[in-house]
């Protein structure tokens, strides 16, 4: 599965989380302190052997690009 480029949507402006995504995305909120929103679906491509993962971004997502890049290595 090396060849297959994945896409996962992480933009979006999460109205209706408010206040949870006043000055952030939604796939960045916290998820269990230690996990964000973004983390289920990358996880689940990992784990598929998926590693050509390209994340679209959006709405505030400097706190979601600092969390991928410290998380992930692909």
């Amino acid at each position: 599965m090396r060849n297959i480029v994945t896409l996962v949507l992480g933009g979006g402006r999460g109205t209706r989380l408010l206040p949870l995504t006043e000055y952030r995305s939604k796939p960045a909120v916290p998820l269990a302190g230690k996990y964000r929103l973004i983390d289920i679906p990358l996880s689940n491509c990992i784990n598929s052997g998926l590693n050509r993962i390209f994340v679209l971004t959006q709405f505030m997502s400097v706190s979601l690009h600092r969390h991928i890049r410290q998380s992930y290595r692909f």
